[in-house]
Order: C-alpha cells, then sequence, then structure tokens
C-alpha cells in the first residue's frame, strides 16, 4: 500500500493510562506490526482518544509508542482531559496571583503522581512531551465520523474553529483555560470532560478512583431524559433519591445533545465496564476501565453509518 493514500479504515482505540504493554498487544491483535520502532498496518491507521498517561505502570512506554505512530502518520490523537491537566499543571501563569495554570494542590498532584515517578529527573524528556501535547488537537472530524475525548458539542466546537482553526490548541487557549468561565476554559472542560451537573445540597459522592466529588458525569446524548438517573453516566451511584428526581429547568439548558443523524462518534473518558457495545446507534465510548484491569477496546471502523458489536476488539489487562 502506498502510505500516502488514505487508509481503508481506522481502528480507534479507548483510554490507555498508561498500559503501554496492553495497548502493544492490542496493536498486534489488530494486525500492526512494529518496523524500525512504530507499529504499521498496510491498510489501516490508528486514532487515539487521549488519556494515555497517569495512573499506569507503563506510562513512559505508551507515550513513546503513540507518539511515534503519530510522527510516523501512521495514527492521530486528540487531547484527554490528563494531557490537557498536565499541560495546566507544568505551565507557569502570567497571572501573579497563581503560580501555575493548575494548582499544585494535593488533589491534582496525586492525579499526576505515577507519570511523575515514572519520569523521574528525566525533566527534558518530559518537557518534550508536554510541548508536543501543545501540538495535538481537542477534536477531529473526518469525512464519515468523529473523535472527541469526551463530548462533541457542535456550538463549542464551532466556536473554537473560528477563533482557533480545526481543532487545535496553543499557548494562548492554554493561558485563557485557566479562566473557567471564559470560552477558552468552557471549550476545554466540555470536549475533554463531559458535562458534569453538581449535585444537590452540599451532597458528595467517594468515585472509585478515591476521589470525593460534588459532581457526577451525564450523558450527551438522552435529550427524551427525565430524571437525573436517566442521565447518569459513570460507574458510581448517585446518592440515595437523587436519581429519581427529575431534572430541573435550569440542568436541562445545561444539558448537550447529539442527534440520531449525525456521522458516528467515538468518545473515552467514562471508565464503562462489561461487555463493549455502542452507547447509541451512532456512538461508541472505548474506555472501559483498562488501568483498572478491564479492557482495553479499539473500534474497527470501515465507514458505516449504525455502529455494530462485532466491530469492537480488545485484549483484557493482566494485573
Amino acid at each position: 500500500m502506498d502510505r500516502s493514500s488514505a487508509p481503508k479504515g481506522y481502528d480507534i482505540i479507548g483510554d490507555v493510562h498508561g498500559c503501554g504493554f496492553a495497548l502493544e498487544r492490542l496493536l498486534e491483535k489488530l494486525g500492526y506490526q512494529e518496523e524500525a520502532g512504530v507499529y504499521r498496518h498496510p491498510e489501516r491507521k490508528v486514532v487515539f482518544l487521549g488519556d494515555i498517561i497517569d495512573r499506569g505502570p507503563h506510562i513512559r512506554e505508551a507515550l513513546r509508542l503513540v507518539r511515534a505512530m503519530v510522527e510516523a502518520g501512521e495514527a492521530q490523537m486528540v487531547l484527554g482531559n490528563h494531557e490537557f491537566n498536565a499541560l495546566a499543571y507544568f505551565t507557569p501563569s502570567a497571572d501573579p496571583e497563581r503560580d501555575y495554570l493548575r494548582p499544585h494542590i494535593p488533589r491534582n498532584a496525586r492525579q499526576l503522581a505515577e507519570t511523575r515517578e515514572q519520569f523521574g529527573d528525566t525533566t527534558e524528556e518530559w518537557q518534550d512531551y508536554l510541548d508536543w501535547f501543545l501540538s495535538l488537537p481537542l477534536f477531529l472530524e473526518f469525512e464519515n465520523f468523529r473523535v472527541v475525548h469526551a463530548c462533541w458539542d457542535a456550538q463549542l466546537i464551532e466556536q473554537h474553529r473560528q477563533r482557533y482553526g480545526e481543532g487545535y490548541i496553543n499557548r494562548e487557549f492554554l493561558e485563557a483555560s485557566a479562566n473557567p468561565n471564559s470560552l477558552e476554559g468552557r471549550i476545554k472542560q466540555r470536549l475533554t470532560s463531559g458535562v458534569d451537573l453538581p449535585l444537590p445540597d452540599g451532597m458528595s459522592i467517594v468515585s472509585s478512583d478515591g476521589y470525593e466529588r460534588n459532581n457526577f458525569r451525564t450523558k450527551f446524548w438522552a435529550p427524551d431524559a427525565q430524571t437525573y438517573g436517566d442521565l447518569l453516566f459513570q460507574p458510581d451511584p448517585l446518592p440515595p433519591g437523587v436519581a429519581q428526581s427529575r431534572i430541573s429547568p435550569e440542568h436541562r439548558e445545561q444539558m448537550v445533545t447529539y442527534g440520531p443523524d449525525e456521522p458516528p462518534l467515538f468518545v473515552g473518558h467514562y471508565w464503562l465496564k462489561g461487555h463493549p457495545q455502542p452507547i447509541a446507534p451512532n456512538i461508541a465510548c472505548l474506555d472501559y476501565s483498562a488501568v483498572k484491569f478491564g479492557r482495553l477496546v479499539a473500534y474497527r471502523f470501515d465507514g458505516e453509518a449504525q455502529l455494530r458489536e462485532e466491530k469492537f476488539v480488545w485484549i483484557y489487562v493482566d494485573p
């Protein structure tokens, strides 16, 4: 195959989170072979959904593999919230009231703990990856499918295109995103973390990864949802009584929808469990909790308008 020609299909891969050796096994299962340090397929390309870093045991190996494929033209990647948060955490702020764009509080430091430990004193190597993150897009739109880490918000994406172009960010965007009320802050939050709604009356939950949260992740393809339980899209349950409560008018205004006639969309981010399958006829989430000894999942996309369960491919991540 002439590598300058269009691929015959794409393999979209969900959140790796440092499961570098599992990623090698998945690529080999998909028919990719390593040639001169780059995994290649004679007819297909890969799209990574972000969140390559943090949590897992082989973060450097995963980054090295993914970046090599991207720079060789064998893959593309969108930023996940973990890459974006790392960028902000390590970028000094021009605002005299803050040292860095992302505060160095214990919660934020904990998220990056494994990444920092595995890079150790190799600060130049880590900074080189941070610079590379800044070159990656927040979303990708192909001829017949779309990719974003958490949520496709058409209105915010159009505003991003008008100001910054096709998906990409720069230092101006990064600095502006530190203000959560700015356009950049809203784009970053929505596209990399989805739609979160607050829990009522100061309630909180402790998530499966040990964080206390006062909000919950919601579906963005459920326009007919009536209760908060209908909207819930995370492994952690809502507090008793909340799931049965009707969605308030204020929260209904914050809902995002993705219509059934829109192109197939692939996301990660949401820590699913069980047997991989579409979450809507034209939407697939490919995050199946790999780093929690779940599945590292890919979808073999060949242009179909309706996604099919048999097109999911995965490997189990060994403890």
